[in-house]
């Protein structure tokens, strides 16, 4: 601090020295007290006179300031007059720094004493440290003077001050929560600290946009009334330009978070008369300069043309066209606009294609490129909104070739409106270029030259354009009025520059005679042009006539180079000749080298934007920058050429032309058959799909003829069982007419008994397969442990088979007994068809009829008695059996363990049927596949001759095997 001992000393009107023994008094109190209101109390005074005796304030108290902050963050209160008088030693307020009494060199001290603070304070980076721990602090006094001092720090050193905060931990998160505080003083400020935190640092903008910078900052300004908010919306615009500007990491993600939709509410802003306040100006035109960050020529081409379909997507552009066209706009907001217009649609098709349609809202409507070309050739309009409408018109035609040809278009005979009653773009071009004001010239010639740019088409289009001169004398072409104004040169008495009519139109006809051989030779057809280009590179002129000469020598320079010599009078060589007698082939290089060397031309090559401070500046256009960088090396190369090399160049390009038609033919036909293969590809694929879906219906339809043949075989056996049980009773119950009841009762017992024995049969030949299997297990090798575990079990075996032998003596019995139910049956049915038939005739007496029918009541109730008996019977069958099936279950429980190892055996043998049975399908889809061939075979013509005889035996022997199955259907 001995530096600021001695700045002290070297006022010339210092404090008294009483101030300065209370300001020492007041340190030794904060440093020595150990009452926390006594240090309190003397941070206070410091802080009141901190502002007017700021030297002596920082030099004796800042060490115990920032002492007071590391060891007093639990009072609030002396923290907060510690951090007010740390900001007034810091920072430079105006009110100081404009003192009308204090001299120059005391003014600049004053002035430098922030940065010399403010670097004693960041020297120890604890401080900053200490200071981004104290914003975290809720408390009123503690955050809002800790926002005001942490500001100060970055305006008076923002580098180190951004250097230390990046490497602190979570320092720039800290800093973020200021714009969620409720309190709007803080989040005002705390906008303002990112301000100078974000400032020319890429990757503190980083940090900042990824913590959600732009959420917060645009709802602020949605909360705030876009451009109709007061300050804080500016500030917010500044900030978020800090962090968008010259970097597309952040403009990527602002794009892709589509932060671009956001922005469309800004501009709705409407035609209103009134309400233009001048923040609302200022808010509007920091909008725009937000959105021309984001499309500026200067980013990544890929970026800019992502953020262009963005805005023409959420109806951005339709807005901007909007305030363009409105009524009561102020003029620096339709500039800003016109330039934002142009920046949006530069190099972007579609954008370029919809601004194209837009029309201004007159009678009858205007295109609103007509409308804008009319203030640019108008002299009474804005020099600035004039460039900016030259701006559009550039960006307009900028890589887009359809509307180059509509403005080319206008021009033309066949296109020009013969009435008269609208203007178009091609005729205000026209216009502008033979007006007697040299700025109009200028717009219109280098308008005029963008709509030729790497346009090879419209440069021989334009060459048809006509032009009516005066009354009786024949029309003149385009190009050849340009010459004659040239060639008049000062002749005429222009508002504006001598030479910004000339170099406009000598920058038109080198864009147009470049890449052009025909426009050569109708520029070389007139004899006087060439002596015209040769004088006046010839003359020795002042440094204005300079830039005309050079424009000359570039002129005549691509006259040589492009100049495909069908004029005997004016080839190559003779050109060349007449170069090296009447100028000099140095003297022509150096005034050719005049273009470069002009100091506006630096200028005009850095942008695209034509942006002059005044007329007089307005020289060179930035795409002719580049064409002059192009062809000035060249050109000086042809000049010194030999007509020898210009004949073997010239072979050389005859035979590169040659072997690019070649390649041109052959990258044709590999295009053709990449779009046959493409067609057969598709065509493969669609057959694919069809095959398989066709594949997949025939499968289908396979199956579904399946189930209908088995279903139908199963109704063919249920009707011929049906048939055989139920004919003979239906008959017999339809017959008779005496309880029917009775007999159906008997039909449904004896079904049951039926089943019963059925049941019956099938669990004994199951339980003497099992017993036939064990028997056929037990002698086998490996089994010894199995054979040992049942030999205790024989004599249950042996007793079992007695049991199951009684049990079949028995069902025998019952089969017998049933059988002969079954033929009483028929017997009964047989009498009670003989009764129907023997019904009584009309005449027979009363007692035929009598004895008859006591005979059926004799049957019937012997019937009846016999049905009783028959029920009985049943019941003991019943009974008979449960006991077997509890016999068998015992049974079951012996034979479960042998079981187990039954089980496990045929698991091993399903698996291998299973495999067989896949082979079998493999096979079955394989004959499938080989039949569906030769059918295809068939269709296309080819003999199978051995193969579809064998198809026809096979065919043969399923006819057989159809009619073996249709006998035994008939035998069932």
């Amino acid at each position: 601090m001995n530096f600021l001992r001695g700045v002290m000393g070297g006022q010339s009107a210092g404090p008294q020295h009483t101030e300065a023994e209370t300001i020492q008094k007041l340190c030794d109190r904060v440093a020595s007290s150990t009452l926390l209101d006594d240090r309190r109390n003397a941070v206070r005074a410091l802080k009141s006179l901190s502002k007017k005796y700021r030297l002596e304030v920082g030099i004796q108290a800042m060490e115990h300031l920032i002492h007071v902050l590391q060891t007093d963050r639990s009072d609030s209160e002396i923290i907060g007059y510690a951090l007010d008088t740390l900001y007034n030693i810091i920072s430079n307020d105006e009110e100081e720094e404009v003192d009308d009494v204090e001299e120059e060199n005391s003014t600049r001290q004053s002035e430098d004493l922030g940065s010399q603070f403010t670097e004693i304070f960041i020297k120890q980076q604890e401080n900053v440290t200490l200071l981004l721990s104290l914003l975290e602090e809720f408390d009123f006094h503690v955050r809002w003077p800790g926002v005001k001092l942490l500001t100060s720090l970055l305006k008076q050193l923002g580098p180190q001050v951004q250097q230390i905060i990046l490497v602190s931990p979570m320092g720039v998160s800290r800093l973020m929560d200021l714009l969620a505080d409720s309190r709007e003083v803080i989040r005002n400020d705390g906008v303002l600290l990112l301000q100078a935190l974000t400032r020319s640092n890429g990757a503190i903008q980083k940090i900042v946009a990824f913590e959600n910078a732009f959420e917060r900052l645009l709802d602020i300004i949605t909360e705030e009334g876009n451009s109709d908010g007061g300050i804080v919306v500016e500030d917010c615009l500044i900030l978020l330009q800090n962090l968008l500007k010259n970097n597309n990491s952040n403009q990527n993600f602002f794009k892709e978070g589509s932060y671009i939709q956001r922005m469309k509410p800004w501009f709705e802003v409407g035609d209103e008369n009134s309400g233009w306040s001048a923040q609302k100006v200022t808010n509007l035109h920091l909008m725009l300069q937000l959105v021309r960050v984001l499309v500026s020529p200067n980013n990544p081409p890929g970026a800019t043309s992502s953020c262009q379909k963005a805005m023409f997507q959420c109806g951005l552009l339709q807005q901007l066209c909007t305030i363009l066209m409105a009524t009561g706009v102020p003029a620096d907001i339709l500039t800003e606009t016109i330039n934002t217009v142009s920046e949006v649609i530069r190099g972007c098709q579609v954008n370029q294609d919809y601004f194209a349609s837009v029309n201004a809202p007159s009678n009858p409507p205007r295109p609103a490129i007509v409308v804008l070309l009319m203030s640019m050739v108008n002299e009474r309009q804005p020099f600035v909104l004039r460039c900016a409408v030259l701006y559009c018109f550039q960006c307009f035609l900028y890589k887009n070739q359809k509307g180059q040809g509509e403005i080319v278009s206008t021009l033309l005979p066949s296109t020009i409106d013969a009435t008269g009653n609208t203007v178009s773009a091609g005729q205000l071009l026209c216009g502008g270029l033979f007006s007697t004001d040299s700025l109009s010239n200028w717009c219109a010639a280098v308008a005029l030259a963008h709509a030729l740019q790497e346009n090879a088409t419209q440069k021989e289009q334009l060459l048809r354009v006509q032009l009516a001169t005066s009354i009786g004398n024949p029309p003149v072409s385009l190009l050849q009025q340009c010459t004659n104004i040239l060639s008049q040169g000062d002749k005429i008495n222009r508002r504006g520059s001598k030479i910004q009519t000339r170099v406009g139109l000598l920058m038109l006809l080198c864009t147009w005679l470049s890449n052009c051989p025909i426009a050569v030779t109708h520029f070389l057809h007139n004899s006087a042009n060439v002596p015209f280009l040769t004088g006046q590179i010839a003359e020795n002129l002042g440094e204005e006539e300079q830039l005309v000469q050079g424009l000359c020598a570039l002129l005549l320079g691509i006259s040589i180079y492009f100049n495909d010599n069908s004029l005997e009078t004016y080839m190559k060589e003779k050109l060349k000749q007449l170069i090296e007698k009447r100028i000099g082939k140095e003297n022509f290089i150096e005034k050719l080298g005049f273009i470069s060397k002009h100091e506006l031309y630096s200028r005009a090559s850095q942008k695209p934007q034509p942006n002059f401070p005044s007329p007089e500046y307005m020289i060179f256009d930035h795409e002719f920058t580049k064409l002059v960088k192009e062809l000035e090396g060249v050109i000086t190369k042809a000049i010194y050429k030999s007509s020898e090399e210009d004949k073997k160049e010239e072979e050389v390009k005859k035979t590169l032309e040659q072997h690019d038609s070649i390649v041109t033919h052959y990258k044709n036909m590999i295009r053709e058959q990449d779009l046959q293969l493409e067609e057969l590809k598709q065509q493969i694929s669609t057959l694919k799909c069809q095959n398989e879906q066709l594949q997949t219906a025939v499968t289908q339809q396979v199956s579904q003829i399946q189930q209908h043949k088995d279903q139908y075989n199963l109704l063919k056996v249920q009707l011929g069982k049906d048939s055989q049980h139920q004919g003979p009773y239906s008959d017999g119950a339809q017959m008779n007419g005496v309880q029917p009841e009775e007999i159906s009762r008997l039909r449904e017992e004896i079904e049951e008994l039926k089943s019963n024995r059925e049941l019956l049969q099938s669990q004994l030949a199951e339980k003497d397969s099992l017993i036939e299997n064990l028997k056929s297990s037990q002698p086998s090798p490996g089994t010894n442990e199995l054979s040992s575990a049942t030999a205790g079990d024989s004599e249950q075996i042996a007793e079992l088979k007695q049991e199951l032998a009684t049990l079949k003596s028995q069902l025998n019995s019952q089969s017998v007994e049933i059988t002969k139910l079954q033929t009483e049956k028929q017997e009964l049915l047989q009498k009670t068809e003989a009764f129907a038939k023997s019904a009584p005739v009309p005449g027979e007496s009363d007692t035929v009829i009598a004895t008859k029918t006591t005979d059926v009541e004799g049957r019937l109730s012997a019937l009846l008695q016999e049905t009783k008996e028959l029920k009985n019977e049943i019941k003991a069958l019943s009974e008979e059996r449960t006991a077997i099936k509890e016999q068998l279950d015992s049974s079951n429980s012996t034979i479960a363990i042998l079981q187990n190892e039954k089980n496990k055996l045929e698991v091993d043998i399903t698996d291998s049927k299973k495999e067989q049975d896949d082979l079998l399908v493999l096979l079955a889809d394989q004959d499938q596949k080989i039949f569906s061939l030769k059918n295809k075979l068939k269709e296309l013509g080819h003999p199978v001759e051995e193969e579809d005889e064998l198809e026809s035996g096979d065919q043969d022997d399923e006819d057989d095997e159809d009619e073996d199955d249709g006998k035994e259907q008939g035998h069932i």
